[in-house]
């Protein structure tokens, strides 16, 4: 689903990744961990087509992105939800239509958004909460917020930032367990963590990574 080969990303005289190789397979939940600095967001930005390695090669679903024509990389990001720390949900808008916005972007006509958004918040919780904007959400409804938006679009490959940064043990506990029921119905996860508690209790595959290399430790 996802392979590295020999990738190395500078940013000027700064080198955050240096000759990273590794493969995720198809329906894998994996966690890239690290210390601030190490790498982890690299990773992901490199995986969405945000930026582009220097030298080696980024291989997602079988595209090679390094090849592949700047106008594809937008339809290519639709097979990819994406789940962040800080939310990103839009605060003028209620639930409802902040799913509704990711429904938009890959042309998906109205007349099927009605299903597919009911589909994704009883999926995550949110049924009740589907009227209601972000300022009246806890801090775990606008994380759940988030992870229903990114699987409105029935991504291939869901990528996790952080997700559970900003939240308690017991939200972080309880989303931890809606992203392991979605990586059991298919979904292939990368999930990049600092959060040891989390990584000891739900022993996934570790891809750890300390000033830029992958660690063999």
């Amino acid at each position: 689903m996802v392979k590295f080969k020999n990738v190395t990303k500078r940013f000027g005289a700064v080198t955050a990744l240096d000759n990273v190789s590794f493969t995720v397979d198809k329906g894998e939940f994996v966690f890239i961990t690290g210390p601030s600095g190490s790498g982890k967001t690299t990773i992901l930005k490199l995986i969405l087509g945000e930026i582009m390695p220097n030298p080696g090669e980024v291989i997602v679903d079988g595209i090679n992105l390094h090849s592949s024509k700047s106008s594809g990389i937008p339809f290519f990001r639709q097979k990819i939800g994406t789940v962040f720390q800080d939310f990103k949900v839009l605060p003028e808008r209620t639930v409802t239509e902040n799913v509704e916005v990711a429904l938009a972007v890959i042309g998906l006509p109205e007349t099927a958004w009605g299903g597919r958004v009911k589909h994704v918040l009883n999926l995550t919780g949110l049924g009740k909460q589907a009227n209601l904007f972000p300022a009246q959400l806890s801090g775990g409804e606008l994380q759940r917020t988030s992870l229903a938006r990114a699987l409105a679009v029935n991504p291939k490959l869901l990528l996790a930032d952080e997700p559970t940064g900003n939240l308690d043990w017991d939200t972080s506990d309880s989303m931890m367990k809606l992203f392991e029921k979605i990586n059991s119905e298919g979904k292939t996860i990368i999930m990049a963590t600092h959060n040891l508690d989390i990584i000891k209790k739900y022993k996934k595959r570790i891809i750890h990574l300390v000033g830029g290399k992958v660690s063999k430790a």
